[in-house]
């Protein structure tokens, strides 16, 4: 059960990668030359940019700060803690470093998906 839903996932991956760089010239009636087509204006997005940038920076400050927070107090329950409330502790304490680096990751790879991204251009 296991292996089908990995195949599953595997698959959707590949299916959002490879619709990724897909290119798509419509035209209301008849045969267009994709050369003689022109793109768009992007003007207005900076406001868009900016506040998206604003709600990635507050969402990773409270992050950074919410983990912190818990990391203090996992440590002071950890020095605190009878053996068997240590080895409960320990249990946590591996999700706990996965989510928090992945926290503190965040910003820095959505900075290079947005970087990637922007830079895509059709080929």
């Amino acid at each position: 059960m296991k292996s089908i839903y990995k195949i599953i996932s595997i698959m959707l991956i590949a299916i959002i990668v490879i619709s990724l760089g897909t290119t798509v010239f419509a035209v209301v009636t008849g045969v267009s030359d994709p050369s003689t087509l022109t793109g768009q204006s992007v003007e207005g997005t900076s406001k868009i940019t900016s506040i998206g940038n604003q709600i990635i920076t507050i969402l990773t400050l409270v992050g950074t700060i919410a983990s912190v927070i818990v990391l203090i107090v996992l440590g002071i329950k950890y020095m605190m803690g009878s053996a068997e409330e240590k080895a409960e502790y320990k249990k946590t304490m591996m999700p706990y470093i996965i989510g928090a680096a992945l926290v503190f990751a965040a910003s820095a790879l959505a900075g290079m998906l947005y970087a990637f991204l922007s830079n895509m251009q059709a080929s």
